[in-house]
């Protein structure tokens, strides 16, 4: 799973907001995994990828994410890095995670796929390689998108010194590109209601 962390993950356009209704919804599907066959791994993105969770079939090990995770991403909004939606990223991470298993582990016949949940990215040629690797590697790339269309403002970076207060920013679902995320990885598109799943 490739959670984004990004700065408009904090956009009030669904309820609460956008990332505490992605981090309720993987509440909810973790609770419905059996544990016993499936495997999951984790990790957060904005610039950068943040690793959380590598592949396990102990539940325990991502509720425990959820627990002190669920409120808000890790990032900071006064970071500039936490500014940025780099899916291509997350999945080089992913891809990472799949070949360290089988160099401890030997490879595994089970299917694998990315779940990317995200407000948006915008098509490049970085995402369009990244994709082409993992599906190369036998991997399917599931999109699911958070926010709405008419979007919503990036709450206020806490005020600095000396410097000039930063622009309101609009923040809307990015659709069309998420969108051909999945069309390009083999997988589906899917949204999150703007409720809370467990509401």
């Amino acid at each position: 799973i490739l959670q984004d962390g990004s700065t408009s993950m904090r956009v009030g356009d669904v309820t609460p907001d956008r990332w505490q209704r992605s981090t309720a919804w993987l509440r909810t599907f973790a609770e419905a995994l059996s544990w016993s066959q499936e495997r999951v791994a984790l990790a957060l993105f904005a610039y950068r990828p943040a690793p959380q969770v590598r592949l396990t079939s102990d539940p325990n090990a991502f509720f425990f994410f959820l627990d002190y995770l669920q409120d808000e991403p890790p990032f900071r909004l006064e970071d500039d890095t936490s500014w940025d939606t780099n899916i291509q990223e997350g999945l080089h991470w992913g891809l990472r995670m799949f070949e360290l298993d089988e160099e401890l582990y030997g490879r595994r016949r089970s299917a694998k796929a990315f779940i990317v949940i995200s407000d948006g990215q915008d098509w490049g040629e970085e995402v369009g390689t990244a994709i082409a690797r993992a599906r190369d590697y036998g991997a399917r790339v599931y999109v699911i998108g958070v926010g709405t269309t008419a979007g919503g403002i990036i709450p206020d970076v806490p005020p600095q010194r000396y410097r000039e207060p930063y622009p309101a920013i609009h923040s809307a679902l990015d659709r069309q590109s998420l969108r051909a995320i999945a069309t390009a990885g083999g997988g589906q598109y899917h949204e999150l209601g703007t409720d809370r799943d467990d509401a």
